[in-house]
């Protein structure tokens, strides 16, 4: 009788050991894919013409906002432009440097996040100045100086107003111009996608937002690595 029950056991065993790298294929390759909880898009949508076929069905694409492209220097004098950081995901800001204490705050969270990510090369920061009057060339350089924001990683830029200002309000949502004397300047960090799509605000005044932004610099990363596979 136990001559009759081995070869079934033997059956049971291969069977499993056949199963069991199927199934964790099946959970890595499905359930997996719900392991990163997808980041939000802001900004204006709209529906495309063109569909994406899953499982059978037509979805329409949808196409989200992106920045625009702009133009300025940076800290180097170097010619910068926006563009030039296609393809990489971007941390960027507006600033001016006599902000003082939300400016050395925000420099100091962005200074954070740029030694976390000195050797990746998918990550750029854009910092722009809204105060392109008294941020000449040699104050926003010494302003790099001081902050050890080397240009190709991290750019300083600087740009008229004229394009500036619609940039912060049109293109980022966020605020950042002149009212009178005085500044208004947005505390937000904002990350963009390798399209340059807005997907996600962040306050460098709230330890909690630097912590979800690091966090969700990971989650880009990720969604990047996909797509390469």
């Amino acid at each position: 009788m136990m001559r009759n029950q081995f070869p079934l056991t033997k059956i049971l065993i291969l069977v499993t050991i056949l199963a069991v790298p199927g199934f964790l294929y099946y959970l890595l390759q499905d359930k997996g894919k719900n392991r990163y909880k997808p980041l939000p898009f802001y900004g204006p949508k709209e529906v495309a013409e063109t569909f994406t076929e899953r499982r059978g069905k037509k979805i329409p694409d949808t196409i989200y906002h992106r920045i625009p492209n702009f133009s300025g220097v940076n800290q180097i004098g170097e010619k910068f432009d926006f563009d030039s950081v296609k393809n990489e995901i971007v941390i960027a800001n507006f600033f001016y440097t006599n902000a003082e204490k939300l400016g050395d705050e925000m420099f100091r969270q962005i200074s954070w996040l740029r030694d976390r990510y000195a050797d990746n090369k998918m990550i750029r920061f854009v910092s722009v100045s809204i105060d392109p009057e008294n941020d000449n060339g040699a104050v926003v350089q010494e302003f790099a100086r001081q902050h050890k924001a080397l240009a190709g990683k991290w750019d300083l830029v600087i740009a008229d107003t004229s394009v500036v200002y619609p940039l912060a309000s049109n293109g980022f949502y966020v605020n950042a111009f002149k009212h009178g004397n005085d500044y208004v300047l947005s505390e937000k960090l904002i990350l963009l996608d390798k399209q340059h799509r807005i997907r996600g605000y962040y306050s460098c005044l709230l330890a909690e937002d630097m912590k979800s932004l690091n966090d969700e610099i990971k989650v880009l990363i990720t969604e990047e690595l996909r797509k390469m596979q």
